[in-house]
């Protein structure tokens, strides 16, 4: 990797970022009832109209970072300066709160269960690729083949619904919602370990259904290594048919899913908007989905400008570490 290849993929990466801020700032403004219209409406409900005009201002740039008396230029170049230059995203109109607070509190529980998702959904989907292209065209192919696009047919937060009735409803096997259980102290102690989990378990399992689609994939890449010359040699040497499947086919199938699996951690996160919702877990996704609903538009931004950014941030990274997991690629040569 070269220094200008570096710099190149940074670039875009920045690039893509100041896009997206801007075209997200510029449809806020465009919207009936934008940011400034909303938080005037707020303050002067609030006050029983008695405020005067530059207090109002005033108070409407200290929540929205916006001073609604600058052209539209000066305003984005505000709020940019404040985003990039001093992490301040603004207020909270309706939690009263700095929105990179109130971020900071939701995203280590948001990340929690990207992560377990993340985890079960491509493990998964590595085992049954690699397993399904070693029985190609047996009845555990077809059959695990079927119940895969099945799968990916239906929308995860249908998969949460359905969970929530059988596991939650029906059986009380998991809790329908909530972080961890009422009355348990949190800290390092069993009950409150296995109370995380539990409640994580089922929004963790919904996410990974998408996650899963990774299988036919995998299944595809470990069809093309069967026909190496080394896996007929394996075979004619009489290695065990596990050996085979997991350290010849399956370590050498695996890498193209590298990619796949870090672009994957943008889509595990945008899911968690719909998933934390469906089992009310207070993360960051529960957080802009209540963004939405009161039409918190500092608040609203700032989540979509952090997910912007860890989107990124995976596919940059995935960008430059994928040399180090297969040497006989490289990148930015001339």
């Amino acid at each position: 990797m070269t220094p200008k290849y570096l710099l190149k993929r940074l670039g875009q990466a920045i690039l893509t970022f100041l896009v997206t801020m801007t075209v997200s700032f510029l449809l806020y403004q465009a919207m009936p009832g934008g940011p400034t219209e909303a938080m005037r409406s707020v303050i002067l409900s609030q006050s029983g109209g008695s405020v005067d005009i530059d207090r109002l201002n005033r108070m409407i740039q200290l929540y929205t970072n916006v001073n609604p008396d600058q052209p539209m230029h000066v305003q984005y170049f505000n709020y940019a300066s404040d985003v990039i230059l001093r992490q301040d995203l603004g207020t909270s109109f309706f939690k009263n709160e700095k929105v990179t607070t109130l971020i900071m509190q939701r995203i280590p529980w948001s990340m929690f269960i990207s992560v377990y998702a993340l985890a079960l959904g491509y493990s998964l989907s590595i085992f049954l690729g690699v397993m399904t292209a070693y029985r190609e065209k047996s009845r555990f192919d077809s059959t695990v083949s079927s119940l895969i696009i099945g799968l990916n047919s239906i929308p995860y937060y249908i998969v949460g619904v359905v969970l929530i009735y059988f596991l939650a409803i029906q059986n009380n096997y998991f809790p329908t919602g909530g972080r961890i259980g009422s009355g348990i102290t949190a800290g390092y102690n069993p009950e409150f370990m296995l109370s995380l989990v539990k409640h994580a378990a089922l929004p963790a399992i919904s996410m990974g259904a998408l996650a899963t689609s990774g299988a036919l994939a995998m299944r595809g890449n470990a069809i093309r290594v069967l026909g190496e010359d080394y896996i007929r040699v394996a075979q004619l040497r009489g290695l065990r048919e596990t050996r085979i499947a997991t350290q010849y086919l399956g370590h050498n199938s695996i890498l193209p899913m590298y990619t796949q699996f870090m672009i994957g951690i943008a889509g595990v996160f945008s899911s968690a908007v719909i998933v934390e919702e469906v089992f009310a877990y207070p993360g960051m996704g529960l957080l802009m989905f209540e963004a939405v609903k009161t039409q918190d538009y500092p608040l609203l931004m700032g989540t979509l400008i952090v997910f912007t950014a860890i989107s990124l941030t995976a596919i940059f990274i995935a960008d430059l570490t994928y040399t180090l997991i297969d040497p006989r690629i490289s990148v930015g040569e001339e």
